[in-house]
């Protein structure tokens, strides 16, 4: 008869977290992978913008998607956003049609080149490696500047935003932390536009307490994107998820440039965003808060092509128009 710790030894792998329709983690470390099943989101008439995939990232293989209007209104330099992508740092990538439309509407409509972001994914790859990847494009884009001619010859590098939703929001901020806008010299990053961030904090917030089972970004799904994101073993008070945790570096003396804080009424992670743009603010920094009523965590790629998308992106626009005033 077998021993018990050879029948231990011997037991298969069981599934020890999911995200039902995306991965299964498995207790030997195995992540098994659902095929992508995003279905395609029609394009509007008027939309004439061209696009092209570029690598970045040699080591990790990792590419950027790059846009430009076709149609070039005047002969002055476009402003360039650097977008990234939600998906709770466990799914998503620049060939998601959801995320493809987002870049499509931004470059169309604030008439902007535009770099959609890839970056590597957990739980295979945890925080900080999105955090690195994110830096690493910019550093990219800074020295390609010259090279790639739809850079060099269109891009203001004056004029640079950064941009992203949920995960990405995350993202955003901690790039504004580490560049700040002389970070990146000779680009300049203008301002950081923070769309429903993916900040968390081992105490729970009255949103997160009130979010209904149905709602998109439900309680259940949002702790187990930390679980397989995170470091093993880290808590929501990491720094990588809570910018204001007992670990967390400082911001009071962060040169962070101006933020645009984005939360939805009804989303799941409204009040640490609130309370993110509150607490700058109360630092001394240069940010503000819009609310949308009525909206869920991640409206904008839910639905890309929406009214308020549309709401949401003429106040980026009057936020970016405000960012080159002041550096004018």
């Amino acid at each position: 008869m077998a021993s018990s710790a050879s029948s231990t030894l011997s037991s298969p792998p069981y599934v020890v977290e999911e995200l039902p329709g995306v991965l299964q983690l498995l207790s030997d470390g195995t992540v098994l992978r659902s095929p992508d099943h995003i279905a395609p989101i029609p394009v509007p008439d008027g939309v004439s913008v061209d696009w092209k995939d570029l690598l970045f990232d040699t080591n990790h293989g990792l590419h950027l998607r790059l846009y430009m209007p076709r149609i070039l209104a005047t002969k002055n330099k476009l402003p360039v956003l650097v977008y990234f992508h939600g998906g709770g740092f466990c799914k998503g990538s620049r060939t998601w049609p959801n995320f493809h439309a987002c870049c499509l509407r931004l470059a169309s409509d604030l008439h902007a080149i535009v770099a959609n972001v890839d970056y590597r994914l957990a739980p295979e790859h945890r925080l900080p490696a999105a955090l690195e990847d994110a830096a690493a494009a910019l550093l990219w884009i800074r020295d390609q500047s010259k090279s790639d001619a739809w850079l060099s010859e269109h891009a203001d590098l004056s004029r640079v935003f950064v941009i992203g939703e949920s995960a990405g929001g995350n993202i955003t901020h901690h790039m504004a932390v580490r560049f700040g806008q002389t970070g990146l010299v000779p680009v300049r990053l203008c301002g950081f536009i923070v769309l429903m961030p993916g900040f968390m904090a081992e105490e729970r917030t009255k949103s997160e307490l009130n979010c209904h089972d149905a709602a998109l970004l439900a309680l259940e799904k949002l702790d187990s994107y930390c679980r397989l994101s995170l470091p093993p073993g880290a808590t929501r008070d990491h720094p990588s998820c809570n910018p204001f945790g007992p670990e967390s570096p400082s911001l009071e003396a962060a040169e962070m440039g101006p933020i645009l804080v984005v939360v939805a009424e009804r989303d799941v992670l409204k009040d640490p965003g609130v309370a993110y743009a509150t607490r700058l603010k109360e630092m001394g920094k240069k940010a503000e808060l819009v609310e949308f009523k009525g909206e869920e965590h991640a409206f904008f790629a839910m639905k890309p092509w929406s009214e308020p998308v549309g709401e949401m992106i003429r106040e980026i626009k009057r936020f970016m128009d405000g960012c080159e005033s002041e550096s004018v």
